[in-house]
């Protein structure tokens, strides 16, 4: 028998059959503007499935609409699993239902963990750099190096004071020395400065950064000028985006083991034209970030247009993101 919760729904290859937790919200509480944080245990308070540094949930926030978010608690925790979301502006219904509808005493169908943003074991300087809500993945990370007695400096950088969540937290944690925190509206001289937090770097030093696209292009810039080698930066983005191409084509996409084929027209996504087709793909943030959406690919070319897939994983040519990604070649053979 599991040692952990699990929901006895829907299974095979609906969007919901990855959701196998079913969690109780204990406790919830506002952590800075327009974010909260989120408490989940087992109902019957038995120990939780382990997970890594930079794990994050598939929970469904609202009936069908399932959303990321990372787990921000100390990995070594069994007992609860703790998230940060913030209320996006132009929320399309993930965390506008979490914030309005999320009460204590809730049940919550979650996945198991899952990691694709891992913090790398080994000596050297470790640096974390969180803009926004990145804050979330580096939290954990933070929690973990701390346990292990690593070197590592945490930069957390927002507009202002008020939207920086968990601030209270650092300050008190016993790594509250390595943490520096940074935002447009403070004290002079505390603004970050990327080339300064960053230095140079050892042959076994890592950096980790986790923020909307904009904030990760500057820091990764600012890295390679200084001399960081590729494979020792690492970043997870929030907030993408997804544009369409002036020279997008239709194309034709067929879902080898379901015997369907789909148009997908020039301005629409293969993941809309899908679900016009009534067939259900798992999905999240459809802008290419967190990979809920991956099918395998039987034929075809794919356009990767994601931000998730690795150089090692378009060079198989064996996968694609539907939900912003599209086809080079007139047909695209899938499976889900």
């Amino acid at each position: 028998m599991s040692d952990h919760p699990s929901f006895s729904g829907p299974t095979g290859d609906g969007p919901l059959a990855t959701l196998t937790l079913a969690l109780r919200l204990e406790t919830r509480s506002e952590e800075a503007e327009g974010v909260v944080s989120l408490v989940l245990v087992d109902p019957a308070g038995a120990p939780l499935p382990p997970f890594t540094p930079g794990s994050h949930l598939l929970v469904e926030c609202a009936p069908g609409v399932v959303r990321a978010y990372s787990l921000c608690n100390a990995p070594a925790e069994r007992h609860r699993y703790v998230l940060g979301v913030l209320r996006e502006p132009a929320s399309r219904g993930g965390s506008a239902a979490v914030h309005g509808d999320w009460t204590v005493g809730r049940t919550v169908r979650a996945s198991l963990p899952r990691n694709h943003f891992p913090l790398l074991e080994g000596p050297g300087r470790v640096l974390l750099l969180a803009g926004g809500i990145g804050i979330t993945p580096l939290l954990a990370m933070a929690e973990h190096l701390h346990a292990q007695g690593r070197p590592f400096a945490l930069h957390y950088c927002t507009r202002t004071a008020a939207r920086m969540a968990f601030a209270d937290r650092l300050r008190r944690a016993p790594f509250a020395g390595s943490v520096h925190l940074h935002h447009d509206d403070g004290p002079a001289g505390t603004a970050f400065d990327a080339a300064r937090a960053i230095g140079g770097c050892g042959p076994h030093d890592h950096l980790y950064a986790c923020g909307p696209a904009g904030f990760l292009g500057h820091v990764m810039k600012t890295a390679g000028q200084l001399g960081w080698p590729a494979l020792q930066l690492h970043q997870e983005v929030f907030q993408a985006t997804v544009e369409a191409s002036p020279g997008d084509q239709p194309f034709e996409i067929v879902v080898a083991n379901r015997g369907i084929t789909v148009l997908v027209p020039a301005g629409e996504t293969a993941l809309h034209a899908l679900a016009r087709a009534g067939i259900d793909v798992m999905f999240s943030c459809e802008q290419g970030v967190c990979g809920a959406c991956v099918t395998g690919v039987v034929d075809g070319e794919p356009d990767h247009r994601d931000e998730y897939l690795t150089e090692a994983d378009r060079a198989r040519n064996d996968c694609f993101t539907p939900c912003c990604s599209r086809s080079r070649t007139p047909r695209l053979v899938i499976e889900i």
